[in-house]
């Protein structure tokens, strides 16, 4: 990993070297297994960024400095600290030595620690793998899961996410449902007396990046798609993106009869009706509705099967017939007919802003018919947000439902916001793009789930500085957004996070100090349970992360 430049050390020549005494550590280990990236980021963008190691050189300066009294100046001669004394004196090479042997010799410093000890109780649940429940309807190594499971909940885990695939479900024909395997699997959770939260799974598994299992969208529907691709989002070069169905097609009966938003119902009330029990008795805790791909609410903008790779802008989807004739329909309501088009110079996946005329600052993203274009392309998601959550909310009365929004924060620190446009979030600098989505959260009562609270902004500066992100700031907006409209928000992490400074970033943004009203995360879900949690180091460090979401005291708290 790339890291900043050490600043210079400070030495006076000829002067004696104090050493200031670093308390004993021990330091952390940290797992050397790969960690599994996040389904649809690249690889590269992808690496358990928390896992840097301290950089002596730039503890060199808060360790080493030269003696000096506060009354030791006699009036009227400068501190030896004044820019009247700014000149530039060779080093003493036995000093710069020395200061090169205690620096490389130190341990770090670990930061210190807010206490979280009395702070309201945050529920932690982990996701069960991808491919916890095969196409067979089985549950995969179940003796080796239950065990797990017993460990996460001796460990003060509330429960787990669990994705409900449509393309397992619904494999073979139309209405024919098999839940066998999640009713063999929800058994189990209940027995070890865990909670449930629930993913409607309509998007398909595999093609992303850290997906490790291939589970494709039903067979009946690939079927149509063969003869009618325009039902998948396609780009501007008419590649069809298969992960999920264009949401153009929404209410177009071209699904053998049914419309896509009557396919994702009926398969919801099919479950609502099949596990009725789990919803009576309080295990089921929440309904995630995907609605889109990687089962977030976005488009398919940076999809890594057509080449995207991290921090490119991503591209427009709207180029199937369905939402090409929608886009016509606005054109021509406007009055402006020569608009039913997508920008045709917005450059490509891995485009960089300033080099389109489209992103760029000053570019058509802010001309009359940018305007327009991003203002259609944007409430085409929250039309179809607003559709399913509708139907989502009949099949699930007096349920808790949620939402997960994608945290895209490449490209944050410029102007256009590129990437989140690409995706469906219209936030330049000059406008909220999460307002109108945590409006319609609010009209069917849907919680919000965010992801990448684990981030830091600083990391991100250091690996990509020419991606000028910024997750620090986009999960403030949009928490923020979500609670000024009284919904509640809940987060999970976007990459693999086993650290201790990773977790207390978690914690800063799960519980916001001296927050007015005292306000918190609904919840936060860990991504993922793997091997790799359990490695001893790893696991301590959850663990401890665990009880101060609850808002126990830990013994070893650095303070």
């Amino acid at each position: 990993m790339l890291t900043a430049p050490p600043p210079p050390v400070r030495l006076q020549p000829g002067r004696p070297v104090m050493v200031a005494a670093a308390p004993p550590a021990t330091p952390l280990a940290l797992p050397t297994s790969p960690a599994h990236p996040l389904r649809g980021v690249a690889p590269v963008a992808a690496r358990p960024i928390s896992h840097r190691p301290a950089a002596a050189s730039l503890r060199s300066s808060s360790l080493i400095s030269a003696p000096r009294a506060a009354a030791a100046c006699p009036a009227g001669v400068p501190d030896e600290d004044s820019p009247l004394l700014a000149v530039p004196v060779p080093m003493d090479p036995a000093d710069d030595a020395l200061a090169k042997q205690v620096a490389d010799a130190a341990p770090p410093r670990p930061p210190p620690e807010r206490d979280f000890a009395g702070t309201p109780y945050v529920p932690v649940y982990v996701m069960l793998p991808l491919g916890v429940v095969n196409v067979s309807g089985e549950v995969v190594d179940a003796d080796e899961l239950v065990g797990q499971l017993r460990v996460l909940k001796a460990a003060g885990v509330d429960g787990v996410m669990v994705d409900c695939w449509w393309g397992n479900v619904e494999a073979h024909r139309p209405q024919e449902y098999n839940w066998t395997g999640y009713k063999r699997l929800f058994q189990m959770i209940r027995e070890l007396k865990l909670k449930l939260q629930v993913v409607m799974s309509f998007h398909e598994c595999g093609g992303n990046v850290g997906d490790d299992v291939s589970i494709p969208l039903p067979h009946w529907v690939t079927e149509i798609g063969r003869s009618n691709p325009d039902i998948y989002f396609t780009d501007r070069a008419g590649r069809r993106n298969t992960e999920c169905l264009s949401w153009g097609i929404d209410k177009e009966r071209v699904l053998q009869g049914r419309t896509a938003v009557e396919v994702y119902f009926d398969f919801m009330r099919s479950f609502r009706v099949e596990f009725d029990e789990y919803f009576e008795d309080g295990i089921i805790s929440e309904i995630e509705i995907g609605l889109g791909a990687c089962g977030e609410l976005r488009y398919p903008s940076y999809p890594a099967k057509h080449g995207w790779k991290y921090p490119g802008i991503g591209e427009f989807q709207c180029y199937d017939r369905y939402l090409q004739k929608q886009l016509r329909k606005a054109a021509e309501a406007r009055g402006h007919t020569i608009w039913a088009r997508g920008p045709d110079n917005a450059g490509h996946y891995n485009s960089e802003p300033n080099l389109t005329g489209f992103f760029c600052d000053g570019g058509d993203y802010d001309s009359y018919y940018g305007r327009f274009f991003l203002n259609w392309y944007s409430q085409v998601l929250v039309d179809h947000a607003d559709r399913v959550l509708m139907l989502a909310r009949l099949a699930f009365e007096g349920s808790n439902i949620a939402v997960k929004v994608s945290g895209v924060h490449w490209w944050y620190k410029t102007a256009s916001h590129a990437a989140e446009l690409t995706a469906g979030f219209y936030n330049p600098c000059n406008r909220d793009g999460y307002a109108p989505i945590v409006a319609v959260l609010k009209k069917h009562d849907a919680a919000l789930n965010f992801t990448c609270v684990e981030l830091r902004t600083m990391d991100q500066h250091e690996v990509y500085p020419e991606a000028f992100a910024d997750p620090e700031g986009l999960v403030w907006q949009v928490l923020n957004a979500a609670w000024d409209a009284g919904i509640q928000v809940a987060s999970e992490n976007a990459l693999p996070c086993y650290d201790r400074e990773g977790f207390n970033k978690i914690l800063e943004n799960a519980k916001p100090r001296n927050d007015p009203d005292g306000r918190h995360l609904l919840g936060f879900t860990y991504l993922r349970l793997s091997n790799v949690l359990f490695e001893r180091p790893n696991f301590f460090e959850f663990e401890r992360f665990v009880k101060r979401m609850h808002g126990e005291a830990v013994l070893d708290l650095q303070v």
